[in-house]
């Protein structure tokens, strides 16, 4: 069975990571609560996502390589009841132009419209104060 670059994004690989995370910071955990101790191990998952996303964006060859090619990845997680957590990834990272602007392929700049959509969404959800 050969590997697939999305594989890193399955259960198995997610949980390996955070078993990692947790064994290099059993002295930590050692000297929390539970709940101290859970909200460690969730940080955790969100760290090795997080990673595992950036991972996964920079595996392969970038469709038009040399010529301004790149990507963008989201992955919207299941974060318990109607909440999900998102994680974005971009290959090769942003360049930050100054006054909020960044360059961006258009794979990127569309990802980037997307997350801003996401964005407005939980803001118009907020009640008016």
């Amino acid at each position: 069975m050969a590997f697939e670059p999305d594989d890193l994004f399955g259960e198995t690989a997610i949980q390996a990571a955070v078993a990692a995370l947790t064994e290099r910071n059993q002295h930590h955990l050692a000297d929390m609560n539970e709940v101290e101790q859970s909200d460690a191990v969730e940080h955790w998952r969100e760290l090795a996502m997080t990673v595992l996303t950036a991972a996964r964006t920079a595996t392969g060859p970038v469709s038009g390589e040399g010529q301004g090619g790149g990507r963008a990845a989201i992955v919207l997680e299941d974060a318990g009841g109607d909440e999900i957590t998102v994680h974005a990834s971009f290959y090769p990272q942003l360049e930050d132009l100054g006054d909020g602007e960044v360059a961006a392929t258009p794979a990127q700049a569309t990802a980037l419209e997307l997350l801003e959509q996401l964005a407005g969404e939980d803001d118009d959800e907020e009640p008016a104060g």
